[in-house]
């Protein structure tokens, strides 16, 4: 049910999405989405937990394998990009979220939050042992997320500078931002 929900929010949008939708591609009824998600909210909150701790836990286990430093910021841009070839509805929710405001971008953010103190965390000692060239660890954190959310996930976008979203394209995507945070972090050094 949350993956045909997903689906359904990040193609038509909260406002255009049905449980009877819903309930007619996952084989359900619709009495059976509001058993267990109570309303149409709840169904949306539940897919944006889902959605929120999925980008944790794939972006967290990207830090773990990787050495501090510049092969931490690679690893989290790789695990970004394959996640978001491998589920680019997910990405996509993440980012239209924003748009439907309090309480469901605090939902996420307060699932995602942890990772982003992290993250800054880490970028931050990166500087104070001179891994990294001094900046705003949050504006370059931010400058990551919007570049693969925005861009990987904004088929308009895309298609304006006459690409499609594929593994090869994710692949130049994902060099080009590695190129951009290599500059932003270590040319100076």
């Amino acid at each position: 049910m949350i993956e045909a929900a997903s689906a359904a929010f990040v193609d038509r949008g909260f406002a255009g999405t049905s449980l009877d939708g819903v309930a007619r591609a996952t084989g359900v009824t619709k009495q059976t989405i509001l058993y267990h998600f109570q309303s149409k909210n709840g169904l949306l909150e539940a897919v944006l937990s889902e959605a929120a701790q999925t980008l944790r836990y794939e972006l967290d286990a990207a830090v773990a394998s990787a050495s501090p430093g510049w092969d931490q910021v690679e690893a989290v841009v790789r695990s970004a990009f394959a996640l978001a070839v491998r589920r680019p509805e997910l990405l996509g929710l993440l980012r239209e979220v924003s748009r439907l405001g309090s309480p469901q971008s605090d939902l996420v953010l307060e699932v995602l939050k942890p990772s982003i103190d992290r993250a800054i965390g880490a970028l931050e000692q990166g500087m104070a042992r001179g891994d990294f060239r001094s900046s705003d660890a949050r504006l370059v954190l931010l400058s990551s997320y919007c570049a693969v959310t925005g861009v990987v996930t904004d088929s308009v976008a895309l298609k304006g500078v006459g690409l499609s979203l594929d593994l090869r394209v994710a692949v130049k995507l994902r060099h080009s931002l590695l190129d951009f945070l290599r500059a932003a972090l270590l040319e100076t050094l």
